[in-house]
């Protein structure tokens, strides 16, 4: 019995350890510009705004288009939830609500972290999230800070 037990224990405890490492693995995003961009740091709120469609522009001024990953990607979910603290259910309402109201559309879509980062390197007044292993010098992880 207690041999079933401590298996049944180690096997629980290595699912455990595989979720929280994928967990992790999927939130190993960063935010990023082309490399053509003044813009080198950003503050969290920033980055929301220019990602809930509450601005058009960086703070120095120059034009900001956001570009996302599908709906669904945990990438996409880390991100949301580290950078404006909202769930994937509350994005989907906030952009219900934009759309309905008629106030702001939600960033364009594409479908990996490759076409995302060439999108951005093509255009300085693009930002973007990718994951981390696909950041390439056409693009630069931009500081995000609290």
């Amino acid at each position: 019995m207690q041999k079933l037990f401590s298996t049944l224990l180690l096997k629980l405890v290595l699912a455990c350890l595989l979720l929280w490492g994928g967990a992790a693995a999927a939130s190993d995003f960063v935010v990023i510009v082309s490399a053509k961009s003044p813009v080198t740091a950003l503050r969290a709120e920033q980055v929301a705004a220019i990602f809930l469609s509450q601005t058009g522009h960086f703070p120095g001024g120059e034009e900001a288009t956001a570009l996302d990953l599908p709906f669904g990607s945990p990438l996409r979910d880390a991100f949301y939830s580290k950078v404006a603290a909202r769930t994937p259910a509350l994005m989907k309402a906030y952009w219900t609500k934009m759309v309905f109201t008629g106030r702001a559309q939600p960033p364009r879509e594409l479908p990996n972290s490759a076409a995302v980062r060439k999108m951005v390197a093509d255009n300085p007044a693009m930002i973007a999230y990718i994951d981390r292993s696909a950041l390439d010098a056409s693009v630069k992880a931009i500081q995000v800070t609290p």
